[in-house]
């Protein structure tokens, strides 16, 4: 906590910290810019040394704009991973369906989310680790109600957005974060590989005023990157180029080998 907290300090010497290990201040309520951190999340089992499944967290907060960068390390398997560049989420097929939950305190939505999708339960320590794990492909869905706070999702959040994952609280709405009080006690990551149904791409056709045709699955884009790659494989680019006054065609060689 310490290193953590005289590193940014140093290269950030107006930001505001809340960290789990140190005393929470109210100036970070009027910050423009706020690190969350949780400097070992998974105690119990970084005290157990054949277990892999604790995380370091650090989250940047920004005014207006919620969380914009994040970093989570696995240090027991020397993972990291971090918003820029974002993960990329493998693909689950060949196995059956997973929940992860809490290792000490498995709550009965998960259990119930489980059972309404068919899917086995596995326990692991850390919200870090579990949500990585949802990130490494290797369980479907993260589900807790209970007791956690700002720290403890802060930082794996950011990860898993920028990975594409579905992130809120159980009743759907965002997560919020550098609120009065840091007590954040539930959440839902899951991947997302439903394809869009026809219907709804009807509506959100009709919505925006686009052909059917040109509505393109979520769960398609495994990287934002190869976006304008697929858009330009499609014959769209020309015409959002029309729409904002670019000369086309653009040569998309460089950006491809980049991707």
């Amino acid at each position: 906590n310490v290193y953590l907290l005289e590193q940014i300090a140093g290269d950030h010497p107006n930001d505001c910290i809340l960290s789990e290990e140190s005393s929470d201040v109210s100036d970070r309520l009027n910050a423009n810019r706020v690190w969350i951190v949780d400097p070992l999340d998974g105690t119990r089992e970084f005290s157990e040394l054949d277990r892999t499944d604790w995380a370091v967290h650090v989250a940047l907060w920004e005014r207006d704009r919620g969380l914009t960068a994040g970093a989570v390390t696995l240090p027991a398997l020397n993972q990291g991973f971090g918003t820029n560049p974002s993960a990329t989420v493998p693909e689950a097929a060949g196995r059956p369906r997973r929940v992860v939950v809490s290792r000490s305190r498995p709550s009965q939505a998960a259990r119930l989310v489980a059972e309404a999708i068919d899917a086995e339960l596995v326990s692991m320590g850390s919200a870090g680790a579990k949500i990585m794990a949802v990130v490494r492909g290797e369980v479907d869905a993260y589900v807790h109600t209970g007791r956690q706070y700002e720290w403890d999702s802060a930082a794996p959040i950011a990860v898993a957005e920028a990975a594409g994952l579905h992130t809120s609280r159980v009743d759907g709405s965002p997560m919020i974060y550098n609120q009065p009080d840091s007590w954040l006690p539930d959440l839902i990551v899951c991947r997302s590989d439903e394809p869009i149904s026809d219907q709804l791409k009807r509506k959100i056709s009709g919505q925006c005023d686009v052909d059917q045709k040109n509505v393109i699955n979520a769960a398609d884009v495994k990287n934002i990157y190869e976006l304008p790659l697929i858009l330009h494989d499609e014959g769209l680019d020309t015409q959002i180029c029309e729409v904002l006054k670019i000369d086309a065609p653009l040569d998309l060689t460089p950006w491809r080998q980049l991707v």
